[in-house]
């Protein structure tokens, strides 16, 4: 197969996890992952996600579910993301402790 006739095939195919849809799914599938996050932060992380972010066992079916609908290196991203905010929140949050503010 001549380098013309294979990119000119490749050119029509869809991304369907590129398209609005599949978008929207993976960001509704993040934010449901998060908020059981935010909801269950008193509990011990037990379970392990991508870039070493921790997680409890209550939110493993909601992880599955972002797993599932977002593309690998978006799921490493936001965690990556995620991660980094709560860092940086944990050291504000010290720094205001440390003021005796």
């Amino acid at each position: 197969m001549s380098l013309e006739a294979y990119a000119s095939a490749k050119r029509d195919e869809i991304h369907t996890d590129v398209l609005l849809q599949a978008r929207q799914a993976c960001y509704k599938a993040r934010d449901a992952f998060y908020s059981c996050l935010e909801k269950h932060s008193d509990k011990k992380p037990t379970e392990i996600g991508s870039v070493g972010l921790l997680y409890p066992t209550e939110c493993k079916p909601s992880r599955e579910d972002y797993v599932k609908n977002c593309r690998v290196s978006w799921v490493k991203h936001f965690d990556r993301q995620y991660c980094k905010t709560k860092r940086t929140q944990r050291l504000l949050d010290d720094k205001e402790t440390r003021r005796g503010v």
